[in-house]
């Protein structure tokens, strides 16, 4: 990534490559745009089953855009963390994908207009809309996918600067400005070590052999509770 004002955000966060603020060589560049296209979302539905062995279309619709909302919310969320707002438009936004269609990386090329909450309510609406036609999925769901999304990348973020308390502060008043049909954030502390209190399931575990998140909200709470004390390091 050369310049612009991602590049700024990027050398702010330590870990930046890992956070997917800055796309590997490898990764080919996606415009942002094509996650608003239901036939195009179908395509990288399709190959996600062929990578899981799936056919369950809602399943891995689900699964895709709790992957790809988290890469298309990152630079946000980055932005919002440092200090330098960063546009939410898909039309300034670039994906980068590995071979497969998997998402690993989002570059947004300008500073968000003059109603940031507005744009990505927008950029929302508009992908929902083709994640719940290309997988056959109820759209309420899926807006409770986003906002796990920014939670855990706001979360991330916070852990890379070092002040977890701040960053994730932001979380609320940024879900608030965008407004319904997107639910508040959640988060619960356990040991002294912040995780994202879960609104939605990903479903991964229906697809085959794959694992039931820790934090998942389908878990018994106490079971859920114990799982975090071992992910908080208290056992």
């Amino acid at each position: 990534m050369d310049g612009g004002p991602q590049a700024v955000v990027a050398a702010r966060v330590p870990g930046a490559a890992g956070l997917g603020l800055l796309p590997p060589p490898s990764a080919r560049p996606v415009p942002a745009t094509l996650l608003a296209d239901p036939d195009w979302t179908a395509r990288r539905v399709t190959a996600l089953g062929h990578r899981y062995r799936g056919d369950d279309r809602r399943v891995l619709a689900t699964v895709w855009w709790y992957s790809a909302s988290a890469v298309l919310l990152t630079p946000v969320v980055a932005g919002l963390a440092t200090g330098r707002p960063l546009s939410a438009r898909l039309a300034d936004t670039t994906l980068y994908e590995l071979t497969g269609g998997l998402p690993v990386a989002g570059v947004s090329a300008a500073p968000p207009g003059p109603d940031p909450a507005g744009e990505l309510r927008e950029t929302l609406a508009a992908v929902v809309t083709a994640v719940a036609r290309a997988g056959g999925v109820r759209e309420r769901p899926l807006w409770a996918v986003a906002t796990d999304s920014l939670a855990g990348r706001l979360l991330a973020v916070g852990r890379a600067l070092g002040d977890v308390a701040t960053v994730t502060a932001l979380a609320a008043p940024v879900a608030a400005a965008v407004g319904e049909p997107l639910p508040a954030p959640r988060y619960t502390d356990v040991g002294g070590v912040r995780f994202v209190r879960r609104v939605s399931c990903c479903l991964l575990y229906r697809l085959p052999a794959q694992p039931v998140c820790t934090a998942c909200p389908g878990r018994p709470p106490a079971e859920r509770q114990v799982l975090l004390e071992a992910a908080a390091g208290l056992w």
